[in-house]
């Protein structure tokens, strides 16, 4: 056995790990990932929020949610869900996966109905990881 342990993969290293995995998956489920984003722009383009994550095998498994601080609190972050939710469904999925951390959404996420179902504990000491949930239909 040779192992090397690196933080500066060589791409086509990483990327190869990646390809086996996925074709190894494919034996068991359809090739339907497909990314999903969602931006909310000002007139001059510029970004002020937005939703990264990619919809595959009956879900939407959302990476990133942000808004920029001085337009939180707006209805911006909920209305950027609904579209991708929204967007989801109509792309055949039923379910939303998402995470977030213990100084970050939480409770905007479980008032949209959100259900937490994992935790995990001790990130950076004293934060707790949320993993949840929810059902489109």
């Amino acid at each position: 056995m040779n192992l090397e342990i690196t933080s500066e993969p060589d791409p086509a290293d990483e990327n190869k790990i990646i390809a086996e995995t996925r074709s190894f998956n494919l034996k068991c489920m359809p090739d339907d990932v497909k990314p999903l984003c969602v931006f909310d722009r000002l007139a001059d383009g510029q970004i002020i929020g937005g939703l990264t994550g990619k919809t595959f095998w009956n879900y939407l498994d959302v990476s990133f949610l942000w808004v920029a601080e001085a337009y939180r609190n707006q209805g911006r972050a909920t209305a950027i869900l609904e579209a991708a939710e929204n967007e989801a469904v109509a792309r055949g999925c039923e379910h939303v996966l998402l995470d977030t951390y213990s100084f970050q959404a939480l409770g905007f996420y479980t008032r949209l109905g959100y259900v937490e179902f994992g935790t995990l504990d001790y990130y950076a000491g004293d934060h707790t990881r949320h993993f949840l949930r929810k059902n489109l239909r």
